[in-house]
């Protein structure tokens, strides 16, 4: 008789899942090469108030309270390239899309201490999929930084599916954000699982949805209790993820 699978759809978080980042937006550094990048687009702001303003326009887009403090992606449902855009108009210049995404990229890029996969994610996804599974990404991301990380780090075509939140205006944990994917993506919850780094975000998210989950406390985890996720690993270890995630019924 063949042995029914348990998991047939998983769903996994980006940061702090598959990817190590470390990311500072605070750093006067930081707002020094902003504001040189606008000056060599004839835009003129100091430092402070470049970084005063971008503050103020992402609060002012932001469609609900942010998340807690020390969350992995700041502002993850808005779109980065509307802060820009807001940016140069203020100094009275009508960039274009692809104007504001150069930017935002170049934002990225400066901010980002390291990005990288941790040990063995490219090959869990790989295996998952050669094992029948549906493989999909579910990420409080902007989707501007977001594809541009998963080329750099191979993993463009690793899922059979995405959701990333600054697309839909709603982050995890909200339960409309892992019902649109279950309905874009043709998934019975029953038959789905989330992996992911973040108790409240990702387990309790999931829950809400009729998802099963699989917690893993890494680096970027919150300082949180161990959440009451079907399956807990106190370390990150996505081989043994991988090995949760094919046992059958």
């Amino acid at each position: 008789m063949e042995r029914r699978m348990k998991y047939r759809n998983c769903i996994f978080n980006l940061y702090g899942t598959l990817v190590d980042i470390h990311t500072d937006e605070e750093r006067p550094q930081l707002w020094r090469d902003m504001a040189a990048y606008f000056a060599a687009e004839r835009v003129h702001y100091g430092p402070d108030a470049l970084h005063i303003r971008f503050k103020a326009i992402c609060r002012s887009l932001d469609r609900e309270s942010p998340l807690r403090k020390g969350a992995k992606e700041p502002h993850p449902e808005i779109r980065m390239e509307e802060v820009f855009l807001s940016l140069y108009a203020e100094k009275g210049v009508l960039a274009g899309a692809g104007q504001a995404e150069r930017a935002a990229r170049y934002f990225r890029e400066k901010s980002t201490d390291y990005i990288r996969l941790y040990p063995g994610a490219k090959e869990l996804l790989s295996r998952l999929r050669s094992e029948g599974r549906g493989v999909y990404l579910l990420a409080n991301a902007q989707r501007t930084f977001a594809m541009w990380e998963l080329e750099h780090l191979g993993l463009a075509d690793a899922f059979d599916g995405m959701l990333i939140s600054s697309d839909c205006g709603v982050r995890k944990p909200d339960k409309r954000f892992f019902d649109m994917l279950l309905r874009r993506c043709g998934i019975a919850a029953g038959s789905a699982v989330m992996i992911g780094s973040d108790g409240r975000c990702d387990v309790a998210g999931a829950k809400k949805a009729g998802l099963s989950s699989v917690y893993i406390r890494s680096n970027l985890s919150p300082n949180e209790p161990q959440p009451d996720a079907d399956y807990a690993l106190d370390h990150m270890d996505l081989a043994r993820v991988g090995d949760i995630l094919l046992q059958n019924e």
